[in-house]
């Protein structure tokens, strides 16, 4: 690994003094007491710290403020985000997308999460260790102004994700109600969602503690009414590699997309928590929920054809939200968990982007996240499945290759100098990293939106090759940029 150096050749600043001049640029968190003019002098945004609404954004939490101890919150938060129906419409797209049957989809689903599941779940382990928001980590990969570029992306994948769900919980929600359209049904899942994230930390910890317990009861008793039609499977074509691989691809970058958000949500565990503990319950909240589910779906859709009433209800138009319905109207409001801690993570990808955002609100980002992905989920309805199998596959690539590069750099962070640009790494190493690892990606692609040379007769294996590949080029890339950056000072 590269441990980045924490003193240049003639610096002379303390770390007192980084801490001084990170200070000077954060985010409410460290508003300067008595200043009139600052956000929290504000009489509606006192009011709403005493309701219980967080205010910290990308400022890290200090090592004395880090006293949450019950670490078993991080497994519901990652339960309840991944125990909905976006898991359940995954799984089907093995069949409907790639040609799959029951057991080849199953068995894919297993493995790849088994090893995809993992990458997300170390990140967690990052967040007590650091106090850092995870695109804050990220900046000692990608540096102060090169992680604009990521944050870019995570955005648009948070975002994606948001539109998904929305489509799904207002197509399931507009089912059971005989007097609601989808566009109606979206609004509502999003306006709940909303409520959860502009709260912060303490609300949604709460409301992923308890969310996923109706909605377990509700798949119970659809598996208890219904399950005997999953046996009614129509028989498949034999599995090859290029399917089953392209499918993985899409099965990776479902889970593998949740690294670049991570250490959000467990950044004010004590950091005297053993890593293994924090990582094993990530895990479990990962694996658990998203192998059941996909594996539900894809079984759910490969019976419809003999169940009428499933098939009616599924429709023409990709209406899992009426699939499910006609199963028993489980899940209405299961996607607002994963919603709600989406639009908490988007608001710290708003604040790095653009860092002078760090001083307005994190809530206030909430609102915009909401602005951007409902009227999207309202447009994009009726395109259900060419926009979550084109989603789901691309944003796996740069994902995975990120990953990759954070775990190269990731070593004891000097915490000082989180927000001084000229300490941090120009990011130029990482970006470039990136950017070449496509070359290689693209022709291993084999997408139904595109194949490449070498997917189309392997199957896709871009998300496999993005994650050594980018890992190995960072390496001397870095060393590189340690040599040009150790001149300018």
């Amino acid at each position: 690994m590269i441990t980045m150096p924490d003193n240049h050749p003639h610096e002379k600043n303390s770390v007192t003094d980084l801490e001084k001049d990170a200070a000077s640029t954060s985010d409410l968190s460290v508003v300067i007491p008595g200043d009139k003019h600052g956000w929290l002098s504000h009489p509606i945004a006192r009011s709403l710290l005493s309701w219980g609404v967080e205010e910290r954004g990308t400022v890290p939490v200090p090592e004395e403020e880090r006293v949450d101890t019950q670490y078993y919150k991080i497994f519901f938060v990652w339960f309840s985000m991944n125990f909905n129906i976006l898991s359940f419409s995954t799984g089907t797209l093995g069949p409907i997308a790639f040609g799959l049957g029951l057991r080849d989809s199953c068995l894919t689903i297993l493995f790849f999460n088994i090893l995809a599941c993992a990458l997300p779940a170390y990140f967690n382990t990052w967040g007590p260790q650091t106090g850092m928001r995870q695109m804050i980590q990220s900046r000692y990969s990608f540096g102060y102004f090169g992680i604009i570029i990521p944050a870019i992306l995570n955005l648009i994948g948070l975002c994606g994700f948001n539109i998904l769900n929305g489509i799904l919980g207002g197509q399931a929600l507009a089912s059971v109600s005989s007097n609601m359209s989808w566009d109606v049904g979206i609004v509502i899942i999003f306006v709940i969602a909303l409520l959860v994230s502009f709260m912060g930390y303490r609300v949604l910890n709460w409301y992923e503690r308890v969310s996923w317990f109706p909605v377990l009861i509700a798949f119970l008793v659809a598996l208890g009414v219904s399950g005997k039609n999953l046996y009614n499977a129509q028989p498949a074509e034999p599995a090859t590699a290029a399917t089953i691989l392209s499918f993985a691809s899409v099965i990776a970058g479902f889970v593998i997309t949740y690294s670049a958000m991570a250490s959000d949500f467990t950044m004010y565990y004590s950091p005297n928590v053993r890593r293994s503990r924090i990582f094993w319950y990530a895990y479990l909240g990962y694996i658990v929920p998203i192998v059941l589910l996909e594996c539900l779906g894809a079984a759910a859709v490969l019976a419809a054809p003999n169940v009428p009433s499933w098939t009616e209800g599924y429709g023409t138009d990709g209406n899992v939200g009426g699939l499910l319905e006609a199963m028993l109207q489980p899940g209405c409001l299961s996607v607002t968990a994963n919603i709600a801690c989406t639009l908490y993570s988007i608001c710290f990808n708003f604040q790095v982007m653009v860092p002078a955002m760090s001083k307005v609100p994190r809530y206030v980002f909430s609102i915009v996240g909401t602005v951007i992905a409902l009227p999207l989920s309202i447009v994009g309805a009726h395109k259900f499945y060419t926009t979550l199998t084109n989603f789901l596959s691309l944003i796996g690539y740069w994902a995975s290759a990120y990953g990759a590069i954070l775990l190269v750099t990731f070593s004891t962070y000097n915490h000082a100098i989180w927000n001084v640009p000229g300490r941090l790494p120009w990011g130029a190493a990482a970006i470039t990293a990136v950017i070449m690892s496509f070359a290689l990606i693209i022709p291993c692609m084999n997408q139904i939106w595109y194949q490449g040379p070498i997917g189309i007769t392997s199957g896709d294996i871009g998300f496999e090759i993005a994650f050594p590949l980018a890992g190995l080029l960072y390496l001397p890339l870095r060393k590189l940029e340690l040599k040009y950056q150790n001149t300018q000072y």
